[in-house]
């Protein structure tokens, strides 16, 4: 066995950042970059997709659930499987995916869709390695999944979480980055400061896993291209109230998550990632080198690295009349 280290150099403002990549580490399959471009490629017509999501989180994740599953006429959605998350709505990353676990199936209830063979629990925890996955009900279905698709016919991976799930489904089976495209929501644009975005800094290690794996990536950075997709109370309540027992739960929720201030407005985070299958006129995207995530958390740039797509910007009002009205209409 070759036990070659090769070490990369990247100069950042005040010091030097080493990137140890050990020939005994991960071996991802590879993709040829023209295949990997043409598979990075705006979908047309229907696609198969699953949706990752720490949906009790906060209050976008719900969103992204109803308008996931109620755009039928542009994605076949196959799963929802619930993320790890941990802030003041939650215990522990494993009690936060149990609470997302139990959010997703209240959502579908609204929705008419049964739980069974549909939903699953996530991890209950971060990665401790980035060589060492977390199994999970929710990595296991997403593998199989995957070995059911092809490159031809890819299974979208919608994330709109920390990617922890994801992350372990490549680690346990390599291979499946050759039949998948991940649409995740994290991180920021490369020229941003820093990534301690929320979905990325829960866990940086699946993070890395991802941005190194070579799997097929599409990026909805969060500052400052996703952070223009707000909305109000008053503008939700016009356009929901009294529409439908969904949107009547999800203004509601809004409302409550609130908190009753004043001049106050939300960005609808998760909404975009699912956009991007939809309609990616409204989140148009580049192709970029996939970045490096350093141990400070920040992006450095090394372009030998393969290519991923970004997104730059995105129709805030196209987006929320296709939104709002599906929901207004869930029956």
């Amino acid at each position: 066995m070759d036990h070659t280290m090769k070490i990369r150099i990247f100069l950042l403002p005040g010091l030097f950042y080493l990137l140890f990549h050990c020939a005994d580490a991960q071996d991802f399959p590879k993709i040829d970059e023209s295949e990997r471009i043409k598979r990075l490629e705006t979908p047309k017509g229907m696609v198969r997709a699953v949706l990752d999501t720490d949906t009790y989180n906060e209050i976008d994740d719900q969103f992204a659930l109803a308008y996931a599953v109620l755009s039928k006429d542009k994605i076949t959605l196959e799963a929802v499987y619930a993320a790890p998350y941990f802030n003041n709505r939650s215990a522990s990353p494993g009690d936060g995916m149990e609470k997302s676990y139990q959010e997703i199936l209240r959502l579908l209830k609204f929705l008419g869709k049964s739980p069974e063979g549909f939903a699953f629990r996530g991890s209950g925890s971060y990665l401790e390695d980035v060589s060492k996955p977390v199994r999970s009900d929710a990595a296991l279905d997403l593998i199989k999944k995957a070995k059911n698709s092809s490159p031809g016919n890819p299974l979208y991976v919608i994330t709109v979480g920390c990617i922890t799930n994801v992350a372990s489904a490549i680690l346990i089976d390599p291979s499946i980055i050759e039949n998948i495209v991940v649409v995740w929501l994290g991180g920021n644009s490369p020229e941003w400061p820093d990534q301690r975005e929320f979905n990325l800094r829960q866990d940086v290690k699946a993070a890395r896993v991802v941005l190194n794996s070579g799997v097929p990536l599409v990026i909805m950075p969060c500052q400052p291209v996703v952070a223009r997709f707000h909305t109000t109370i008053p503008e939700m309540t016009h356009y929901l109230k009294g529409k439908s027992p969904l949107a009547d739960y999800l203004l509601k929720t809004t409302i409550d998550y609130s908190g009753g201030r004043d001049y106050w407005s939300k960005v609808i985070w998760d909404v975009t990632a699912v956009a991007w299958l939809v309609n990616p006129s409204w989140m148009p995207t580049n192709i970029v080198h996939s970045p490096v995530l350093t141990d400070q958390v920040t992006y450095s740039t090394d372009m030998s690295r393969h290519f991923i797509r970004m997104a730059t910007s995105v129709n805030r009002d196209a987006l929320f009349r296709d939104l709002f009205v599906k929901i207004s209409n869930a029956r």
